[in-house]
């Protein structure tokens, strides 16, 4: 019998592995969907809120996934416990995993790290002049101060930001985006939403709006981390 922590007791838990061959986040046993009954997996949003196949929790079959499989399982295994967590944050789990694979792909078209997008991304939003000063950047980008200054320093080597006097603190800087960092973040970000779009393009403003509510209420404990 396998040990709690060893490969085969992993993959018991967590299932195989995705398409594209990397091993899957664990799935933890209290992970929910409030539509869930029953333990059996709910449709996708597509098919609308209150459709005949979303009575009960059960999906149809076309629609069933890994994530239903390993619900029903754990069930099946511990009708002690509530799995229907599973059935909403293992989803959001595989699809974080998917997002930032898209991120990646966007910004390395800008020859951009995801890092140096976030950063070049803060002063861009920052308005006319597009400058920040470094105590600003770390609440935008919520690093150490350590971290920012040596991620200035690399931004500055690649011309993409320059330190400014601060005009009214001789001692402090700012830091503001160069005409060749608003380009590169620019092209980032637009085909960042290219692809955003791409993901959620089966599902209609209806459902993109009930699931923006949803979301915003699940983080809103932790807006502060």
């Amino acid at each position: 019998m396998p040990t709690p922590d060893s490969a085969d007791a992993r993959r018991q838990v967590d299932g195989p592995p995705l398409p594209d061959g990397d091993d899957q986040p664990a799935l933890r046993d209290g992970d929910d969907q409030p539509a869930l009954r029953d333990g059996v997996g709910s449709p996708s949003l597509r098919d609308g809120i209150g459709s005949p196949s979303l009575r009960d929790g059960v999906a149809s079959p076309s629609l069933r996934d890994e994530v239903d499989r390993l619900a029903e399982a754990w069930k099946r295994e511990r009708p002690d416990l509530d799995v229907s967590p599973m059935q909403v944050l293992s989803r959001v789990t595989r699809l974080a995993r998917h997002l930032d694979r898209e991120r990646s792909a966007a910004f390395a078209g800008s020859g951009l790290e995801s890092w140096e997008f976030d950063v070049l991304a803060a002063l861009r939003r920052a308005g006319p002049g597009h400058r920040l000063s470094p105590g600003q950047l770390l609440k935008e980008t919520m690093v150490t101060s350590g971290t920012m200054t040596n991620r200035v320093d690399r931004l500055a080597a690649r011309g993409l930001v320059a330190r400014d006097p601060h005009p009214d603190d001789r001692r402090a800087v700012l830091v503001r985006l160069t005409d060749q960092g608003r380009s590169a973040v620019d092209q980032a970000f637009a085909e960042l939403m290219a692809a955003e779009q791409q993901i959620l393009a089966d599902l209609d403003p209806a459902h993109r709006s009930a699931l923006t509510t949803a979301l915003r209420e699940l983080l809103a404990p932790y807006r502060d981390l």
